[in-house]
């Protein structure tokens, strides 16, 4: 096995770990390389399956799969007529994920299509890597591949599909455009950053033939590349600043609980959902005015359903709904008797928004010690940094108090464990990747240079997702 097969290998297995400790109602994770165009040979990779009652992994386990290795070509697995539909042909040509929540209701189930059997319930992500970053930005000769029509894929998106992931989860735990396949989204980026950073290292070591001649340019583009990718391996700091985010999400519980006659986020957008709908259907049904109200709706109805810090749903309510009102209202008199109560909530959804953090308020809650609360405000609006890694230890110690009344605080606290060793690994591989690019600067043996700095990519926790179309997936 070569270097590169060492290390993509490595990188696969540090995703499945990720993907376990993440998601505790995962049972089993496998991925699957896409080859190049126009072939797309799918190929089943790594799979991680975790022992029930436990955290040991079992790797490799051996199952019957159509994409056991040589796999399959494209025009095997693409969608056709007469011909049983794939997960794996949905995401590689959709670039779409693909969730069997349900699996009797699975239409891309192939072994409920062939014998009626149901499968089991999986969310399949494909892993997504620019074009540009791949192939450079010549990308008008790539030979695409056809669908069952004759039509070229991927021609109009800015991405190719570099490998699919899939994840199998016990009974009715896993549902389409849930938290879990939010998080798993998320992180099939970093998955695609890593194997980009895979090839560009294979495309470093075939470089090295002439390297005396190119070294200085050769020095700029790798530590520009370099740093992209610890820039981009920042998705670790997004996981743990999720889990931040429950733990805030709790504390605005509890006082939600305690103060129920405060005018919270959730009751005030609600009430402004409520303006717009009262006055539906509009006279230009499907017009200009009738889209403003359906795109002011999603924004309120997301923005409730997000757990961000003040800050952020601030500027999330002065950027993307204060304007869409003030349009609203400036572009029509529908809502002119309502104008002075649209703007009064507005006001007060500003002001609930900070709610959290009011010490005074917080205060107030007597059936918890005092102490504790304020730990707990202190740490719950904390926006995770590199330059802010303590306060991982704080969250830590914050968590084993068993008077902390968070929903599955044990549940992130480990999650919390587990991150935190990734993140102490980062400075390492910061360290190394600079060691690298001073050794290639100044002229040292370009061989004796890598092996002595070389950056090596860590087992991170990932997350992603990839379909599978076999008779027995995996």
């Amino acid at each position: 096995m070569s270097s590169i097969e060492n290390l993509l290998d490595n990188t696969h297995r540090s995703m499945i770990r990720a993907l376990l400790t993440c998601l505790g109602d995962a049972t089993k994770v496998t991925i699957y390389n896409i080859g190049a165009v126009p072939t797309l040979q799918a190929v089943r990779r790594t799979s991680g399956e975790r022992l029930d009652g436990s955290d040991e992994i079992v790797w490799g386990v051996a199952t019957a799969s159509d994409y056991a290795y040589p796999g399959k070509s494209w025009e095997e697995y693409k969608d056709r007529p007469d011909h049983v539909l794939e997960a794996m042909g949905w995401c590689v040509e959709k670039q779409e994920s693909w969730t069997a929540e349900n699996p009797f209701d699975d239409v891309r189930s192939v072994r409920k299509q062939l014998r009626g059997e149901p499968e089991d319930f999986y969310h399949m992500e494909p892993v997504l890597v620019k074009k540009t970053d791949l192939y450079g930005a010549d990308t008008a000769c790539l030979e695409y591949p056809l669908d069952f029509q004759g039509k070229r894929i991927w021609q109009d998106t800015e991405f190719v599909v570099a490998a699919v992931i899939k994840i199998h989860f016990r009974p009715f735990t896993i549902r389409r455009d849930d938290r879990s396949t939010k998080i798993i989204r998320e992180l099939s980026r970093s998955l695609g950053t890593e194997l980009l950073s895979l090839y560009l290292h294979e495309d470093l070591l075939t470089a090295q033939k002439d390297f005396a001649r190119q070294r200085l340019e050769s020095c700029q583009e790798l530590a520009h590349e370099l740093r992209n990718i610890m820039i981009k391996f920042g998705f670790v700091f997004s996981v743990v600043n999720a889990q931040i985010g429950m733990i805030r999400q709790a504390w605005e519980e509890e006082l939600r609980k305690a103060f129920p006659d405060l005018e919270w986020k959730q009751a005030l957008l609600a009430r402004l959902s409520r303006l717009i709908r009262s006055k539906l259907p509009l006279p230009d049904a499907g017009g200009a005015l009738t889209r403003q109200c359906e795109a002011l709706l999603a924004a309120q109805e997301e923005l409730a359903l997000q757990s961000l810090l003040p800050a952020q749903e601030q500027s999330w309510l002065m950027n993307r709904i204060w304007p869409k009102w003030r349009k609203l209202m400036e572009g029509s008199s529908v809502w002119e008797r309502e104008q002075t109560e649209i703007s009064g909530l507005l006001e007060e959804l500003k002001r609930s928004l900070a709610l959290g953090q009011d010490l005074d308020l917080a205060g107030r809650i007597a059936h918890i010690p005092r102490s504790l609360v304020e730990e707990w405000v202190r740490l719950s609006y904390v926006d995770f940094t590199a330059d802010r890694l303590r306060v991982l230890d704080d969250l830590l110690r914050f968590l084993e108090n068993p008077a902390l009344p968070v929903a599955r605080r044990l549940q992130i606290r480990k999650s919390l464990q587990s991150l935190k060793v990734l993140v102490e690994i980062i400075p390492e591989m910061e360290e190394k990747a600079n060691r690298m690019i001073q050794s290639l600067r100044y002229g040292n043996n370009v061989e004796k240079g890598i092996a002595g700095g070389r950056c090596e990519i860590p087992a991170c926790d990932s997350c992603s997702t990839l379909p599978e179309g076999s008779v027995l997936s995996d």
